[in-house]
């Protein structure tokens, strides 16, 4: 199923993600651009999962694959690419707004040489903050994976430009990461009476994944990312996916409205506490699901 904004459709594995992509594209951009204020271009560098797989899933035999019509139609070659999108997705927009050449993903095989200066896409369709998440997709580039890839990386382009440039080229990228709404729609409220569910009151379910998220935001750093910007979750509740699956009146579900609004401010709150730590404002807390609310319900302070 498939939530259609003005010229891009972002899929979420097993739902919808009702983002209002372009206008978030735009604030996005404006948040990096805010960590970045030099002109000269600079790498860019993704981690996540669908809303941000430019095709690492290709690559693997796994079910969380955009490999087929719909996908595609509207970008420029009009076939499918890997991207969970009708045509380009957010790091493309993003590099589109930075003027760069997109992120490549991170298997394809043509990154390698100069491409890889350029950056590269770890994001994996179906993969949260917890090794549990979508499981049903089998193989799939969990974080931990991700940043094993990224430490790859480094090495392999250690070879072209050095030790010290490597790390000049990293320490000054720009860093998205994409994580969460797996966790709650494809973990904690997958079936009922799931495990996690079992496990975990919500409240406590949204505390032990931000503890986790920011072990990987931690491991981020310890890698040299220096600039980073965190999405939070979108309004899962609302999407067309969850609302046929558990709405019988079209209202956004409560539960999943709930988790969200649980989890947003926290995660901005655990973002600030490790940025504390570090002394540094390395990450910044995108609270995605308010911006979705303010643009639905405040067109008019966005010229619609």
């Amino acid at each position: 199923m498939f939530y259609i904004t003005s010229s891009i459709i972002i899929h979420k594995m097993g739902c919808s993600f009702s983002f209002s992509a372009l206008w978030m594209v735009f604030n996005l951009v404006l948040a990096l651009s805010a960590m970045a204020p030099r002109a000269d271009a600079r790498a860019f560098f993704v981690f996540g999962d669908s809303l941000v797989d430019n095709g690492n899933n290709n690559y693997l035999a796994t079910s969380a694959r955009a490999d087929s019509p719909p996908y595609g139609i509207d970008y420029p070659t009009h076939r499918p690419t890997g991207r969970f999108s009708n045509g380009l997705n957010i790091p493309d927009l993003i590099s589109e707004q930075l003027g760069t050449e997109p992120t490549r993903a991170y298997l394809d095989p043509s990154l390698r040489g100069n491409n890889l200066l350029v950056g590269a896409n770890f994001a994996s369709a179906g993969v949260g903050i917890l090794n549990d998440t979508g499981i049903q997709f089998l193989n799939i580039i969990r974080i931990a994976q991700q940043l094993e890839y990224f430490q790859q990386y480094q090495t392999r382009v250690s070879r072209l430009i050095g030790s010290a440039g490597t790390q000049r080229l990293v320490n000054e990228a720009l860093v998205l990461i994409t994580l969460g709404g797996n966790d709650f729609v494809n973990n904690y409220y997958l079936v009922p009476f799931s495990a996690r569910s079992r496990q975990f009151s919500l409240p406590d379910y949204v505390r032990y994944i931000l503890s986790e998220y920011r072990k990987v935001l931690r491991r981020l750093y310890e890698l040299g990312a220096r600039r980073v910007l965190v999405t939070g979750t979108g309004p899962m509740g609302c999407v067309p996916g969850e609302l046929a699956r558990r709405s019988r009146t079209g209202e956004c579900d409560v539960e999943l409205q709930r988790a969200g609004a649980l989890y947003n401010p926290q995660l901005i709150q655990m973002v600030n506490g490790l940025n504390s730590e570090i002394g540094s404002d390395v990450f910044i807390a995108a609270n995605t699901m308010q911006m979705s609310f303010d643009f639905i319900f405040n067109p008019q302070a966005y010229g619609i």
